[in-house]
């Protein structure tokens, strides 16, 4: 399930172009001397964030299983993702709104002070604070690992989903134009429906229909293991 945290990624990217084009343009206008280096160091930034917050909720994910609750958890998630897909602008304006106790506005202030330095740190912590505010898609992606009920693949997961994003955003740093307005919103457009897809498959997954890759049998962690023993007579 690792590969859709790729697909989740690139089309989401189109998403992120919007929420942090702004961002991305004022990281592109400093230090012209290591340009490309420093933003691959933004972006692996965020990779980073995303992947530790992959490792939080998959070790909570690991938790629920352990609890048996395996099977029934990814179904469930998996309808969180359909839901998700049609509402997660929604859920952006809420979470902003909120401000999560001035949190949010924090972030904000502190991502606002390392865009006025220079160097690869600065860009790279601007990166994982950026990687910290509120986007729906990232919630989906988390939904996801989640689902995977394992911190090591939580991360990968995220950190999957944190490359995925790369290209498009690297492509708005290097070239504001280079991308059509019209290319933007048609690949927005698919972002629902790529979700949706993401979810189903989580579904699928979890009723363990006995198909190796696609639905395999899923054993609970709580499950006690029988063990044979032949008695001599």
């Amino acid at each position: 399930m690792i590969w859709t945290a790729l697909l989740l990624g690139f089309f989401g990217s189109f998403h992120c172009v919007g929420m942090c084009g702004p961002i991305a343009l004022a990281l592109s206008a400093r230090d012209q001397q290591r340009y490309l280096v420093n933003k691959l160091a933004y972006n692996l930034g965020r990779a980073m964030t995303y992947a530790s917050l992959g490792t939080l909720v998959g070790l909570l994910g690991f938790s629920l299983g352990l609890a048996g609750l395996q099977q029934w958890l990814s179904v469930f998630l998996g309808i969180v993702i359909v839901f998700m897909a049609f509402f997660y602008k929604r859920s952006e304006r809420i979470l902003g709104n909120a401000g999560w106790f001035g949190l949010v506005n924090k972030l904000k202030q502190h991502l606002g002070f390392q865009l006025r330095k220079r160097g690869f740190p600065a860009f790279f912590l601007s990166g994982m604070l950026n990687g910290l505010l509120p986007c729906g898609m990232v919630y989906v992606a988390l939904a996801a690992s989640l689902a995977l009920q394992s911190p090591l693949q939580g991360a990968v997961y995220m950190f999957v989903f944190g490359v995925g994003t790369m290209p498009v955003i690297v492509v708005l740093m290097v070239s504001q134009g280079l991308v059509s307005g019209q290319v933007k919103k048609r690949m927005h457009s698919l972002l629902p429906y790529m979700a949706v897809f993401i979810g189903l498959l989580f579904i699928v997954r979890g009723l363990g229909l006995g198909i190796h890759v696609l639905s395999p049998q899923l054993t609970n962690a709580s499950t006690q293991s029988v063990t044979e023993i032949t008695m001599c007579e």
